[in-house]
């Protein structure tokens, strides 16, 4: 099993909406995949509570299959319409993608 996790900073405001709104909107779609995407297991999205320099705004901790999973659902029109949205109200990310033996 692979575990995927990415952090993400947003502009204050962007694509017509304030930092608050935009981490909500990311959380709904990244939980939207949930059981739409072949090898896509398990999807956790959590919202940053606390401000500070190194904080991030949104995480997202997944399981997938493996390997080809993970290939798979980089590639998929559905986590592709949430990159558009990500392209528009990010500043930063970070990932980590490891093996779960």
């Amino acid at each position: 099993m692979i575990r995927h996790v990415v952090m993400w900073r947003l502009h204050d405001f962007a694509d017509g909406h304030d930092k608050a709104a935009n981490a909500l909107r990311v959380k709904a779609a990244l939980e939207n995949l949930a059981g739409k995407i072949d090898g896509l297991l398990r999807v956790e999205v959590g919202i940053n509570q606390l401000e500070g320099a190194q904080a991030f705004d949104v995480v997202l901790n997944a399981d997938l299959r493996d390997w080809a999973a993970l290939e798979g659902y980089q590639k998929h029109p559905l986590h592709q319409g949430v990159i558009a949205l990500l392209n528009l109200v990010r500043k930063e990310r970070v990932v980590v993608d490891w093996e779960i033996m």
